[in-house]
């Protein structure tokens, strides 16, 4: 098959590109560059039937050129992190909304075989059950999260009444090497291991007990081609590892001292994936263990090395829009 990866350049963009070029497919990687790498591509850039297009999802026209004979669209280009999109709400309309109508209309109008979307699992917002199912309400605390539901529901909206074969995948907490090493404070891993590096103390939110469905990069590029092989449309489907691993458990892994920050409002105590539906649906289940997983990630840790190193201070001023906008009435 011939696929468009929107986001190709990003950190879980590249590794579904390299997966598709390894599986025997022809990639065009499509990014605006905004927060994707060249470096990304280091190990499969050069192979036959790669090619990257630098452009962005909301210029239509130059959207619809690099769609022209697409036979897969995997679609995880859009803005990410809390607090910008708090700042910066219209950005994230234009991008993971706007965006998002483009892709699917160009999709349509090229005659795709398979769109599969990059949805998140933020959008749950905090849940009343765990391990969380699809059926579970949408309570979207932020911006971000907000938007990416909005771009899901036009994803199945498109599905539905013209027909669109396509899915969408709700990720849970991805990590893995080529995540995202500079930008707004966001992912606990991109900041703990440049604490690592710099031997700095690892500022854990509130007790650190609270746990996440940590969901290794190369399950999810699988997840993705998984989905884009299979006839099933119309659906949205929960990606995450099958199990969930507390904060103070990823610090013990790696190995430091702690320091404690305090407990952010609108974030869960726990995210945890119900994914019976897509074994059901697709036969896919995660492989790499959390510590297998973190294995990994220590063996890249110099890859962290330009990353910023937050500490209590600099993160209290990165986060006080989050507090700000979301401190009232949260519980």
């Amino acid at each position: 098959m011939k696929a468009l990866v929107t986001g190709g350049a990003g950190f879980i963009g590249s590794h579904l590109c390299e997966l598709l070029i390894s599986r025997g497919h022809e990639v065009v990687a499509y990014d605006n560059m905004s927060s994707g790498r060249m470096a990304n591509f280091s190990s499969f850039g050069n192979a036959p039937g790669f090619r990257f297009v630098e452009g962005d999802i909301r210029d239509s026209d130059d959207l619809a050129l690099a769609m022209n004979g697409i036979d897969w669209v995997f679609h995880l280009a859009g803005k990410a992190d809390i607090v910008p999109s708090i700042e910066q709400p219209a950005e994230y309309f234009s991008t993971n909304v706007t965006g998002t109508f483009n892709v699917l209309e160009c999709a349509r109008q090229n005659q795709v075989k398979r769109i599969v979307y990059a949805a998140s699992s933020s959008s749950y917002g905090i849940p009343d059950n765990y391990p969380t199912s699809e059926d579970a309400p949408m309570r979207a605390q932020y911006p971000y999260a907000l938007t990416k539901y909005m771009g899901e529901e036009l994803v199945l909206h498109w599905a539905k009444v013209y027909k669109l074969p396509a899915v969408s995948l709700r990720l849970f907490n991805v990590y893995g090497p080529r995540s995202r090493t500079t930008g707004a404070y966001g992912a606990v891993f991109g900041v703990f291991l440049a604490q690592k590096l710099k031997n700095t103390p690892f500022t854990v939110v509130g007790d650190g007990t609270q746990t996440r469905d940590f969901t290794f990069v190369t399950d999810v590029a699988d997840a993705f081609l998984t989905a884009a092989e299979s006839d099933v449309s119309c659906e949205a489907m929960n990606v995450g590892s099958g199990n969930h691993y507390s904060v103070n458990r990823l610090v013990e892994l790696i190995g430091g001292h702690i320091e404690y920050i305090p407990k952010r409002p609108g974030e869960p105590d726990c995210t945890f994936a119900d994914t019976t539906k897509i074994q059901s649906m697709l036969g896919w289940k995660a492989c790499v263990s959390f510590e297998d997983g973190v294995r990994q990630m220590m063996e890249k840790i110099n890859d962290w090395g330009d990353a910023p190193v937050w500490d209590a201070k600099s993160i209290e001023g990165a986060t006080a829009a989050w507090f700000k906008y979301l401190g009232d009435g949260q519980k």
